[in-house]
């Protein structure tokens, strides 16, 4: 049952084709995480480079001088690696279609393709080059290229002239084919030269009349494996089959720079007496970091609690096996709801402790350090391993996000 009477576009999050399974005009596609981790950064380096970008809004300046340089440079400010957890979604532009393997971004609001220079950006009868030039800097990645308008399609959804940027030079993104953004649309002010706002997908759906909403629901699932079929993304309503609870719906903050973003303010405490991690402050909800990242003030309060180090081979915290078994639930303070997340829930699958250099019968927490005390007006960052244990919801028309139990709150599968 679906919350919107209006067309609701399920998208399930692909890594390979698959069959498409039609029922009553929804189309569900199978989703699937990938994890991949190349050259030296660590899993944490990576989110705290991305951490850096979100506060300082580097995506947002577009300079002509800046893109001249790096378009003749030798070497480049930034990391070639590329995440390590991704979501993607296969997105079809063009007619006849090129086929993308798109980075599903909550955290972003451009989308373009072209990032493999094996299956670049390819103008067809729907192309329109605007000629303008376009530029989004991600932290540990960038891209720079040229903005067209052109025809996509997402599952069943079929956009007309959709700005969509093709890329001529990126790094940090091996492996996909670009960006699918899924942020507020001002986070696109001044990424071309023109300096203005680019539609993002959910705005021209919502202008067509192809959804009656702008409202993006986000389902995962907490999975073992590399790759894994594990949730859905919806656009224009809600599915209440992937919810156990009702969902709890918060105004996006007012505090810079989070206010930017899907931005919440929350409280975190720990264990049965509450003992303060994180007084209640502003923060984001992304789906473009892996882990829940908290400010170094706050971590070193969670680290007292849980008695947890630093791991020198994966930069995690790490804990034994008698910590584990005294490890306490997490508690998240959202509005007027309180969610728990489990001791199960703040470690890293064990399955996959080889995949980040990891020792495979150690046990690492998934809760690292932003990288500056609170106060900043961006103070945590809610990852991928802490929305796979909920229902979120972004609604830009009211500017609000929701988040809501599943099945998958209390698993105990990590």
């Amino acid at each position: 049952m679906f919350s919107s009477a209006s067309l609701v576009l399920i998208l399930a999050i692909t890594a390979a084709a698959s069959p498409v399974v039609v029922r009553d005009n929804f189309v569900r596609l199978p989703f699937a995480r990938r994890l991949k981790l190349t050259g030296t950064a660590s899993l944490l380096e990576l989110d705290q480079s991305r951490a850096r970008s979100l506060k300082t809004q580097l995506r947002n300046k577009f300079n002509h001088k800046q893109l001249k340089n790096l378009l003749t440079a030798s070497t480049f400010p930034v990391p070639v690696t590329n995440g390590v957890v991704s979501y993607t979604v296969g997105v079809e532009v063009g007619s006849p279609p090129t086929t993308y393997t798109l980075i599903v971004d909550t955290g972003s609001s451009n989308t373009w393709v072209g990032a493999d220079p094996s299956n670049p950006y390819v103008q067809t009868s729907t192309s329109i080059d605007t000629g303008e030039e376009v530029f989004v800097e991600y932290g540990s990645g960038l891209f720079i290229g040229e903005e067209f308008m052109d025809t996509i399609t997402v599952g069943n959804l079929t956009i007309s002239n959709q700005s969509i940027g093709a890329s001529e030079l990126a790094f940090g993104f091996d492996g996909v084919d670009g960006i699918l953004g899924l942020g507020p649309t001002d986070l696109t002010e001044g990424t071309t030269d023109d300096g203005g706002e680019v539609p993002t997908v959910t705005d021209n759906a919502l202008t067509l009349g192809l959804i009656g909403t702008n409202q993006v629901g986000i389902s995962f699932e907490p999975t073992t494996s590399i790759s894994d079929v594990n949730g859905e993304i919806i656009f224009g309503g809600t599915d209440s089959s992937k919810h156990t609870g009702d969902i709890q719906f918060v105004p996006i903050t007012s505090t810079s720079p989070a206010s930017d973003y899907v931005g919440i303010d929350q409280t975190i405490t720990y264990g049965t007496s509450k003992t303060p991690i994180l007084s209640a402050t502003a923060g984001i909800t992304d789906t473009g970091t892996t882990l829940l990242l908290i400010a170094s003030d706050a971590l070193a309060r969670y680290q007292t609690a849980t008695g947890a180090v630093s791991d020198e081979d994966t930069g995690l915290l790490k804990i034994t096996s008698a910590q584990y078994a005294n490890l306490q639930s997490l508690f998240f303070q959202i509005g007027s709801e309180t969610f728990e997340f489990t001791a199960n829930a703040q470690i890293f699958p064990r399955a996959l402790n080889t995949a980040i250099g990891g020792d495979a019968n150690s046990i690492y927490l998934i809760v690292g350090d932003l990288g500056s005390d609170s106060g900043e007006g961006l103070d945590f960052i809610n990852g991928m391993s802490f929305l796979e244990r909920f229902y979120t919801v972004f609604d830009s028309s009211n500017a609000q996000f929701g988040i809501a139990t599943t099945s998958f709150t209390t698993a105990t599968s990590n």
